[in-house]
């Protein structure tokens, strides 16, 4: 019974798909105000990837392929620290698992569209350009390019602003005396208040502090980011599937 009323879920949420220009104008326009406030995450971590000693170009690669404000800044603590190579790419990969979740969440939708037209615009995939995209699927809309629309315009925000601040950052001779020092922080403080959801984060949040704090004191280098996220989701994930 239960498995006939996802089928039917699904056939009728692809019932009516269209892919068309009138859908990309409308997630860009609405994901504008995002894409805005998105650059200042953007001009910091171009600021802190200079002072890092990432090039432009090795800035507009890393924004252009993974594309994750949280995983490029986290990976900042990493770079250019033997042994660097796996503990960042563990640390994008645990970061963006949330990805997996955000297009199963859109797979109903994007079963009727071509492959190319489904996997070209789940690249340009992003919290902002998910959350917008289903409220638009909750109010009717049949539309699957105002996905394109509005994470491409995140996209090109994203970059630009990343390579703007890169720029800027060759200037900046002492980032501390600017405060910046402090930025990584004050930027997943930020993330952390708009991701609360509750008293049921309380506890995979405090073994993921602990963990890394007392990490940090044992272990040399910085597995102690690595290992603080681990933990935490591991507890996350057990409470959740309670």
């Amino acid at each position: 019974m239960s498995e006939s009323v996802f089928v039917d879920n699904d056939r009728e949420a692809q019932r009516g798909m269209i892919f068309g220009w009138v859908g990309v104008l409308a997630g860009g326009r609405q994901a504008l105000p995002l894409a805005l406030g998105g650059c200042a995450d953007g001009l910091v971590f171009g600021v802190l990837a200079r002072q890092s000693h990432l090039s432009m170009l090795e800035v507009l690669l890393m924004s252009s392929f993974v594309n994750a404000g949280s995983a490029q800044l986290l990976v900042l603590h990493l770079w250019g620290l033997p042994p660097a190579f796996w503990p960042i790419v563990l640390t994008t990969g645990l970061v963006n698992l949330r990805m997996l979740l955000l297009g199963v969440s859109l797979s109903r939708w994007w079963r009727s569209l071509p492959p190319l037209k489904a996997y070209g615009t789940l690249f340009f995939l992003s919290d902002e350009s998910w959350a917008l995209t289903m409220g638009e699927f909750a109010r009717g809309g049949r539309d699957a390019a105002f996905l394109l629309g509005s994470g491409l315009l995140m996209f090109v925000a994203w970059i630009g602003s990343t390579l703007l601040g890169c720029w800027l950052g060759a200037g900046i001779a002492d980032p501390a005396a600017w405060g910046l020092d402090f930025a990584f922080t004050a930027v997943f403080l930020s993330l952390l208040v708009g991701l609360w959801k509750g008293k049921a984060d309380i506890l995979p949040w405090l073994v993921g502090a602990v963990v890394a704090v007392v990490s940090a004191r044992l272990i040399a280098g910085n597995w102690y980011i690595l290992l603080g996220a681990l933990c935490g989701s591991i507890v996350g994930a057990i409470r959740h599937a309670d």
